[in-house]
């Protein structure tokens, strides 16, 4: 009975939604949601994220201003920095941040918060979705009991899955509509009914046989990701001792039609999934007395690469006669990829930490970020010109911003160093590449 009020309320859109944090994957889900005619509530406890967005004033890229206007205009989309919201919900869907603790270990403590909040205000037919990144078992292992202890019992009173988001910041293409979704609820009736609700406003979705299941799917995609890009990071390590173009090699192995995916070196792995997620599968299996050795061999490579980048920053010093030391070092991009404003494990961080350590007069342009801080800097961006680009005595691409023109660059610079391959095409004698 319970099932059928909820879809009843999901196809004429009287369902009330809580979606829970409003950062790169809670605010663009409420818009999207929004956009489709439901009335969502977004909670955060960050009080400027509240205040711009019942303002209609955009803080995430990748949602459209305009878009997030009309919604919050229509009274489809407000927020608020309490959980009081939950009581009046039909449906609960957590977008918390799961970050790493210093130790490399999951900080699960805002799901479990969170998680708390809703159980403390669950009631009859309620949807409770978890779309926070964690390690296989959290939702029917710590979520699931803490939701039955007032007596409710999942799959008959209440209904709990669990859907990894699949946000890709600045991806035009893949969206919320027409990416696939995987959902794989505690009981097949839990299932059905977060599915009926995403299928609502989300092309494709994909029915998995449980919430553990679903769980290690996200790990396996950012995991198969991460190994991945460390295989040609130390790719470009061994073709650097070979004197061999990397990216010749890959451009060629990548014209073979089956067998072959190519991925790409860099400076180092950032953003809130790829650095991340490999730990949280790593972490769970040592509870098991297992050793991931392949990702954790993974995490060696990737980790290595911003010392790597600062060394062939030194040698390309070193062969213009020049010691890192005093040397006034350009960093073009600091977000982890382009046309992005994102920052979070950023290697741009420990590439220009080192090089300040070093004695190097570090500053960067990025016209996503307009202030950078780390330990040991706080800088504001520069604006690019010709006289600040020949005042630099090197100019290294860690990010490779769609916007700049990099044939300009080269040839207003003394030496460049290209972590990216910006510089495809470009003859110079001033590049050096990864």
């Amino acid at each position: 009975m319970e099932m059928e009020k909820l879809k009843e309320k999901i196809d004429r859109r009287e369902v009330r939604i809580c979606i829970i944090g409003l950062g790169y994957v809670g605010l663009p889900l409420s818009v999207e949601m929004a956009r489709n005619g439901f009335a969502v509530i977004g909670v955060d406890l960050d009080r400027q994220r509240v205040s711009s967005l019942n303002g209609g004033i955009n803080y995430i890229p990748d949602v459209e201003d305009s878009l997030l206007k009309e919604v919050v205009g229509r009274g489809l989309l407000r927020a608020v920095d309490r959980f009081d919201a939950i009581e009046e919900s039909d449906a609960v869907i957590v977008c918390v941040p799961t970050p790493l603790t210093k130790h490399k270990e999951p900080d699960i403590s805002h799901l479990i918060s969170a998680a708390g909040e809703i159980a403390a205000r669950l009631h009859p037919g309620m949807l409770v979705v978890v779309e926070s990144t964690t390690y296989p078992g959290t939702t029917e292992e710590l979520i699931l009991p803490m939701m039955e202890e007032g007596g409710l019992r999942v799959g008959r009173d209440f209904y709990l899955a669990f859907s990894p988001e699949r946000v890709d910041p600045g991806n035009r293409t893949w969206r919320i509509p027409n990416t696939p979704k995987i959902m794989g609820g505690v009981t097949p009736r839990c299932t059905e009914a977060a599915a009926y609700l995403y299928q609502s406003f989300i092309q494709e979705v994909i029915s998995v046989s449980s919430c553990r299941v679903a769980e290690m799917i996200k790990l396996l995609e950012n995991t198969f990701r991460a190994v991945n890009i460390a295989l040609v990071n130390e790719l470009a390590i061994m073709c650097d001792k070979l004197g061999i173009d990397t990216w010749e090699v890959i451009e060629g192995a990548a014209t073979k039609p089956f067998g072959f995916m190519p991925f790409y070196p860099g400076p180092g792995l950032g953003g809130h999934c790829i650095p991340i997620d490999p730990h949280y599968l790593s972490w769970k299996l040592k509870s098991l007395n297992y050793h991931a050795r392949f990702i954790e061999l993974a995490g060696e490579i990737n980790s290595a690469m911003p010392a790597f980048v600062v060394g062939k920053i030194v040698d390309a010093l070193n062969d213009h006669g020049r010691p890192v030391r005093g040397s006034n070092i350009l960093v073009l991009g600091v977000s982890y990829k382009r046309d992005v404003s994102d920052v979070r494990e950023s290697p741009a961080l420990e590439i220009m930490e080192n090089l300040h350590r070093k004695g190097a007069a570090v500053s960067y342009h990025d016209p996503y970020v307009p202030r950078f801080q780390t330990e040991g800097l706080d800088l504001k961006s520069v604006e690019l010109s010709s006289e600040v680009l020949a005042a630099s005595h090197c100019v290294v691409i860690l990010t490779d911003h769609t916007c700049l023109d990099y044939r300009w660059v080269v040839e207003k610079s003394p030496l460049v160093v290209d972590t990216r391959n910006a510089t495809r095409g470009i003859r110079s004698d001033k590049i050096r590449r990864l």
